[in-house]
């Protein structure tokens, strides 16, 4: 028996695909491991296979990716059944509906492109499968704000708001989390977290590999779509919101809401995009293609906290590092009493969400010898993540119990693409730029003068 708020059955969609055998399976695993999952699982796809080639697979995807626990695996097996059928074909939704068995509350897992989201819904409303349900839908929900609002209607036709679950594996993160919990479980950085205080914002999101064999997925979003309007801006949202209210669980995504709707809506001047030499050869890409593979973006934060303070954002491929991290920037002392202090050189605090975690503070101290002359020395905290859940499990259960604060919410994803519609597609230029490379020199002009994009290179661990 389910407990109340708990899901009683997982469907999951897209079974045999590449989000289910990277992420997913792993996820089922430890969730069974760690006792999070003890309920029907149903796999559906179409790929003319039963139940023996889905539990195959469900093998070597966690054999890939983590390893198998035998007895959690088993386990795993006994709760796992497959429907194989056409998602337009209502006899696929009916036989889910008589897999599900008694389960009076399932959870739906959309792990399928979003143009197959409405016609999910609306069959799954049709089998009776959606009545008492909730409905986790991947990311990119839509792929500008006119189609992330049609397919919010269309979803709401069938499921309310407080149904809806929209994953965006980057609220899963331990290290992001982190960053909310820093700000708000002590005492020294909120005096000193505001305009007063902070100088600019850089968030920088780098990969040091190409689209890896996924030309066509690439040529259909782009870096703006794939983790700038998504990952980026949640980042951003939880550097600059308000601390929540205890033990209301809407308050932190009416936080995070409250800042995306401050933001500026981006024009072509705050935005330069790049696309690495090569991209063209990749296999699915069209020759003449201006698809972005690196974006970099000037955003402000138009409230009483942040007016005034500059946040640039850029990810990219094939870039120098794999590194994802928030460098915020203090101001520098108002008068000079030892040495001249570099606006490179003032405070700044800094966060690494990956492939490490650590939470670092640059201040100056005085160096040995005579006269009162200073150098930068950093503060470094470094977090074990051996223990971390994977963002894909912590998500799954999160759903699975009805705990909704690490999803995205209708206002916020609308909101996201607000700020970055006006700079979709080809509103700028895109420029060239060599593997290994920051990107194109022309994201140097969205800094504030005098500043230099913070490199995660200079900050990388040293054993």
């Amino acid at each position: 028996m389910a407990r109340k708020g708990q899901a009683d059955a997982l469907a999951f969609f897209g079974a045999t695909g590449d989000l289910a055998y990277k992420q997913i399976f792993p996820a089922l695993q430890a969730m069974v491991k760690d006792g999070f999952l003890d309920v029907p699982v149903v796999g559906v796809a179409k790929a003319g296979w039963g139940i023996e080639q889905l539990r195959e697979r469900a093998r070597q995807s966690i054999e890939e990716h983590g390893g198998v626990d035998e007895a959690a695996f088993s386990r795993l097996l006994e709760l796992l059944d497959y429907v194989d059928g056409d998602y337009g074909d209502l006899r696929t939704f009916t036989e889910l509906r008589e897999k599900l068995g008694s389960a009076r509350n399932p959870l739906h897992y959309l792990a399928i492109p979003p143009s197959m989201f409405a016609e999910v819904a609306e069959q799954l409303k049709v089998s009776r499968c959606a009545e008492g349900a909730r409905i986790v839908v991947e990311k990119p929900f839509g792929r500008n704000l006119q189609t992330a609002e049609h397919l919010n209607r269309t979803l709401h036709d069938v499921f309310p708001e407080t149904s809806i679950y929209r994953i965006d594996h980057y609220l899963g993160k331990e290290a992001t989390q982190n960053i909310e919990y820093v700000r708000f479980a002590n005492t020294f950085l909120e005096p000193i977290w505001n305009r007063d205080y902070v100088a600019s914002v850089q968030v920088t999101m780098a990969e040091a590999f190409g689209v890896k064999g996924r030309g066509r997925f690439y040529e259909e979003a782009g870096t703006i779509r794939d983790v700038i309007q998504n990952h980026m801006l949640q980042v951003v949202a939880l550097l600059a919101q308000d601390a929540p209210v205890p033990h209301d669980e809407e308050s932190g995504r009416d936080a995070r809401a409250s800042v995306l709707k401050a933001m500026r809506p981006l024009k072509p001047a705050d935005c330069v995009r790049g696309q690495y030499d090569g991209y063209k050869d990749e296999d699915g890409v069209a020759p003449d293609s201006t698809v972005e593979t690196y974006a970099a973006v000037r955003c402000h934060v138009d409230n009483w906290r942040w007016a005034g303070v500059p946040f640039t954002i850029r990810a990219g491929k094939d870039l120098p590092v794999t590194s994802t991290e928030v460098f915020v920037q203090l101001k520098r002392p108002p008068q000079r009493i030892f040495d001249a202090i570099k606006r490179e050189e003032a405070n700044y605090v800094r966060f690494r969400i990956g492939p490490d975690v650590a939470v670092a503070v640059g201040i100056r101290a005085k160096t040995s010898g005579d006269g009162m002359d200073g150098e930068c020395v950093e503060l470094r905290l470094v977090h074990e993540t051996s223990k971390d859940l994977a963002p894909y499990t912590l998500l799954l259960h999160n759903a699975m119990i009805g705990e909704r604060e690490l999803f995205a919410r209708q206002d916020s994803v609308e909101a996201a693409w607000r700020v970055v519609d006006d700079v979709l597609d080809d509103a700028t230029p895109v420029h060239p730029y060599a593997p290994g490379t920051w990107g194109p020199i022309e994201a140097d002009a969205l800094l504030p003068r005098g500043q230099r994009w913070h490199d995660p290179l200079a900050t990388e661990p040293h054993d």
